[in-house]
């Protein structure tokens, strides 16, 4: 699956991020960067089903769970053509359309890098919804102000990572037990890999480990959304 030649190649893509150099590298690409990258989608969605049939892992190289190498440019202000990390989303299969509205939906998510200083830079898994859209923030945060026992055990001792407001919404009780959760704009649950384990064998065991940890979580997301989980 992933080796350090996965590695070796994304920081030499970081070093070279041009149209020139990628082509001329594209072997390595399709066999240290996309070869692996499906592989890791295709072990992984049997431990995928086994927490919820409902999600998807589908290892087609265009259209699947993997994401393209290639940046969308159109409205950045880095012209990188390329992405120096390689990723896959497994997402809820009533959840369709463009990448950047499937990454809104509760959802599980791979990202390998090499370690390095950028925000993106290092390898790990994230679960649950990033930055959701305006109606499914708003039933999440009712769930949770609804069923706060629930809540509390779905979302256990796992550290939840992103953004919040610095005030509780309109309409919450500031003395509830969760409000620090109800100012949240991101629900997502974090796990860090080391390079060592993301070049090892019992990687995907590690991320569907992780996966499983934060499987209540998900289930509580996805229900408070309308999405079936079982």
């Amino acid at each position: 699956m992933f080796s350090p030649l996965t590695l070796q190649f994304l920081r030499d893509l970081r070093a070279n991020n041009d149209r020139a150099w990628f082509e001329a590298n594209r072997a390595r690409w399709e066999a240290d960067g996309k070869a692996p990258l499906l592989a890791f989608v295709r072990a992984f969605r049997p431990r995928l089903h086994a927490l919820s049939p409902r999600f998807l892992a589908d290892d087609r190289s265009t259209g699947g769970s993997a994401f393209r190498i290639h940046r969308d440019t159109r409205f950045s202000k880095d012209k990188s053509p390329y992405k120096t990390h390689v990723a896959a989303q497994f997402r809820h299969e009533a959840v369709t359309g463009a990448a950047n509205e499937v990454v809104h939906a509760p959802g599980f998510y791979c990202h390998v890098s090499p370690e390095g200083p950028g925000e993106m830079d290092g390898s790990f898994g994230g679960f649950g919804c990033w930055r959701p859209e305006g109606a499914a923030l708003a039933a999440i945060r009712q769930r949770i102000a609804e069923m706060p026992d629930a809540w509390a055990r779905a979302r256990g001792a796992l550290p939840l990572e992103g953004e919040s407001l610095k005030r509780l919404p309109a309409g919450f009780d500031p003395a509830h037990p969760h409000a620090d959760d109800l100012r949240r704009k991101d629900f997502i649950v974090v796990r860090h890999f080391t390079e060592a384990e993301v070049v090892g064998p019992a990687f995907v065991d590690r991320y569907a480990a992780a996966a499983a940890e934060a499987g209540p979580f998900m289930k509580f997301l996805c229900e408070a959304v309308g999405l079936p989980w079982a």
